[in-house]
C-alpha cells in the first residue's frame, strides 16, 4: 500500500491565523515535511472556500498549488481530492495538467469527480445541475481529458463538450498519460464510469463499504468488459492519530473544533485513532487490496498526527 496527505491549504480551517505573506511559506514546508517523512503522494482538494463553515479565510486554488509544488518537490506525487469535473472546461484541465505533469518531471495524478458543494457552486456562479446530469458531464469530461492526451489532435463530440481538433502541447510526459483517479461511491453511474474509464477508484468509508463498493466495481468491469485487476482501489480518509488514549484526546478537541463537531462525533463519524488502531485498520485495507490510503489529518499545524502516522504506523505496513 501506498500512503498520501494533505498540505494546508485553508478549505479545512489549517491556514486560520497564519499571516497571508506567510500562508505559501507554511504550505512549502509541509511540502517538505511530507516528502521527508516518506510518504509517497502529496494532496490537495479542489474547493474555493472553507469548510465546514464559510468564513473570511485564505483557501487556495487546486491547480495554482499544482504547479508550484510540481516546480518545489521531487519525489512525491501530487494529486487532487478531487478535482470538480463542472469547475473547468475539461479542455482546459486536460492543458493545465499536462502542463503540471511536465513541471513535475511526471509525477501527477489527476483526480476527478462530479462536486457536489452546491454552495460553493451558487456562491462562484456556477450553474448546480442534477446529480444525473453532474454525472453526464462527468462522464464526457473524462473522455475529453483521455483525447486530448493521446491524441494528436483531439477529437469528441458530446451533449455537453465538443473539442474538434484541439492541439495539447507539451502533452504529459506519463504514457500513454497521467493516472486518472475518479472520485466516490455512487455504485449505479459513478462505478461504472471508474469501470470505463478510470486508472484508479477511490472510496471515503469504512473498511465495510470499501469492501462492498469494491465488489460493485468488479461487477461493473464485468459488464463493460474491463479487467478489474487494472483498477486500483484507494481509500480517503479523515484522521487524527494518537500515541496513546490521553494523546488521541487532545487532538480530538483539535479536529472537534475545526469541524464544527464534538470530539465524540469527530471519532464516530471519521478516523480518530490510536497508533495500534491505526495499524490494524489499515492492515485490514491491505488485506482487501487497497492500493494507496490517503489521509487528511485534522491536526495538522498543532498536533504531530502527520508525523507520528509517517514514523509509527507506515513502517509496520510496508
Amino acid at each position: 500500500m501506498r500512503f498520501g496527505t494533505f498540505v494546508p491549504q485553508g478549505w479545512k480551517g489549517d491556514l486560520e491565523g497564519v499571516p497571508t505573506d506567510q500562508q505559501w511559506d507554511r504550505i512549502l514546508a509541509y511540502a517538505r515535511v511530507i516528502e521527508g517523512a516518506g510518504y509517497d503522494s502529496i494532496w490537495v482538494y479542489d474547493h474555493f472556500h472553507t469548510f465546514p463553515v464559510v468564513k473570511h479565510e485564505s483557501t487556495f486554488e487546486a491547480w495554482t498549488l499544482m504547479a508550484a509544488l510540481a516546480a518545489v518537490t521531487a519525489r512525491a506525487r501530487l494529486g487532487q481530492m478531487c478535482t470538480c469535473a463542472l469547475y473547468r472546461p475539461p479542455s482546459m484541465l486536460a492543458k493545465i495538467a499536462s502542463n503540471v505533469d511536465v513541471i513535475s518531471g511526471g509525477r501527477l495524478d489527476v483526480g476527478i469527480g462530479a462536486g457536489w458543494s452546491q454552495g460553493e457552486f451558487e456562491a462562484y456562479g456556477y450553474p448546480f445541475p442534477s446529480a444525473g446530469r453532474r454525472l453526464d458531464q462527468l462522464e464526457e469530461a473524462v473522455q475529453v481529458l483521455l483525447a486530448m492526451w493521446t491524441e494528436e489532435e483531439a477529437v469528441f463530440k458530446g451533449e455537453h463538450y465538443t473539442v474538434d481538433g484541439a492541439i495539447n502541447l507539451p502533452g504529459p510526459l506519463q504514457k500513454p498519460h497521467p493516472p486518472l483517479w475518479i472520485a466516490g461511491g455512487g455504485e449505479k453511474r459513478t462505478l461504472r464510469i471508474v469501470a470505463k474509464y478510470g486508472d484508479f477508484a477511490n472510496f471515503v468509508d469504512s473498511i465495510e463499504s470499501f469492501r462492498h463498493k469494491s465488489a460493485v466495481l468488479a461487477d461493473h468491469c464485468e459488464a463493460v468488459g474491463r479487467s478489474y485487476e487494472e483498477i486500483g482501489r484507494t481509500s480517503h480518509l479523515m484522521s487524527v492519530i494518537g500515541r496513546d488514549d490521553a494523546d488521541l484526546r487532545t487532538k480530538l478537541d483539535i479536529a472537534a473544533r475545526r469541524r464544527s463537531t464534538t470530539p465524540e462525533e469527530f471519532r464516530a463519524e471519521e478516523f480518530g485513532v490510536t497508533v495500534s488502531e491505526a495499524v490494524d485498520t489499515m492492515g485490514q485495507f491491505v488485506d482487501e487490496g487497497c492500493t494507496d490510503m490517503i489521509l487528511y489529518f485534522y491536526d495538522m499545524g498543532e498536533g504531530d498526527s502527520l508525523e507520528l502516522f509517517a514514523s509509527e504506523v507506515i513502517p509496520q505496513l510496508r
